[in-house]
């Protein structure tokens, strides 16, 4: 915990993102010894001298420790890049937030999660596929991610809490400061049935300029993007447009040609993304259909000392089923009817040849076999 209440100080920092606190890491060794730093030799690890001079402002007039006490007694959880609990597919997005604020609690569901974005304007057709999507979603397993906004927002996280499902909520300030406050209720139930994540620090008002880079985190925490319904100058289309650039897929739901609210998802579709006729639509394109099916049999088969043996054995490099055998000393078909039953499982995925590679949630994202 101490040196993440001195990431946590730099992200105080205004100017302090992502890129100029690996830089500090990389240079001091860890964050402690970054805060502590001289001016001159915070000018030597690569900031500039205003930027420098605005840590020490911040150094001087911080209460650290204090700081990091109220955020305990508001039950809030703090995770770094360096967390084991961190969400493995944020990880992997160009650079992901360096803190993490939340209320609730990430999952090893959670590796599975579509977003669901779109207009506060929503019409009645927007809000009846909203619903759709999202009921079908939880029912299948899938969390379901989004920015608790008005409208499209709002009515994915209440339907997938009411089917039963998980769901997620970025906010564009500090999750203490529930924005819009109509949402506040919501967002608590939220809380019980996954999160409410934030990379602004508890305190950070709801400004504009911080709801298009909470974006990225939507996108970067899901598999794919949904977009319902949008305006031509939507938010929506910047989360479809970091999803692009993070490799998630995007699909986008055909709607009126006349109605400004679908203009931006047209607009979408007619660049490329997936058009969204139907639910399965998502489920098949992501193989989520597997999903379920997975979870139920990892529920009702525990491992055995073959599965434990092969598992251990099997990592991110594919290996052979014969190189399996002469590895374990174990008959073949007893490794054929273990990897046959661990990718039911999803323990394991055969990417070709009798070459088996493993699938672990907590350090890969997941990729339809």
């Amino acid at each position: 915990m101490s040196d993440t209440k001195f990431r946590v100080a730099f992200t105080l920092v205004r100017g302090i993102g992502a890129v100029r606190l690996q830089a500090l890491l990389d240079y001091f060794g860890d964050a402690e010894t970054a805060w502590n730093a001289a001016a001159f030799e915070l000018v030597a690890a690569g900031l500039s001298a205003k930027l420098a001079e605005r840590v020490l402002e911040t150094r001087a007039s911080l209460n650290l420790e204090q700081y990091m006490d109220n955020i305990q007694a508001q039950g809030i959880e703090i995770l770094t890049w360096d967390d084991q609990g961190y969400p493995a597919q944020l990880k992997q997005i160009d650079q992901p937030p360096p803190i993490l604020y939340l209320r609730g609690v990430f999952s090893d569901e959670d590796a599975w999660a579509v977003a669901i974005v779109g207009t506060r304007a929503v019409t009645a057709y927007g809000r009846q596929v909203t619903e759709e999507i999202a009921t079908t979603l939880a029912h299948n397993g899938v969390t379901v991610v989004s920015g608790l906004a008005r409208g499209v927002d709002a009515i994915a996280h209440s339907a997938a809490l009411k089917a039963g499902g998980r769901t997620l909520a970025v906010l564009g300030s500090g999750v203490d400061r529930i924005y819009p406050p109509e949402n506040r209720a919501l967002a608590e139930k939220i809380v019980s049935q996954g999160a409410v994540i934030s990379d602004y620090a508890p305190g950070t008002p709801p400004e504009s300029a911080n709801f298009p880079p909470r974006n990225r985190i939507i996108s970067g925490l899901s598999l794919a993007v949904v977009v319902i319904e949008a305006a031509e100058t939507s938010g929506s289309l910047i989360t479809a447009s970091f999803a692009v650039e993070q490799g998630r897929d995007v699909f986008a739901v055909p709607g009126n040609i006349f109605a400004p609210q679908s203009k931006g998802a047209n607009r979408l579709i007619a660049n490329g993304a997936k058009p969204m006729l139907a639910v399965k639509d998502i489920l098949e394109a992501l193989d989520l259909t597997r999903n379920l099916e997975r979870r139920e049999i990892r529920k009702v088969l525990p491992s055995d000392p073959t599965e434990a043996a092969l598992f251990q054995l099997i990592g991110a490099e594919p290996l052979h089923v014969d190189e399996i055998r002469a590895q374990t000393g174990l008959p073949i078909d007893r490794v054929s009817s273990a990897l046959t039953m661990m990718e039911l499982k999803g323990m394991v995925r055969q990417v070709g040849g009798m070459q088996y590679v493993a699938v672990r949630e907590e350090s890969a994202p997941y990729d339809s076999p």
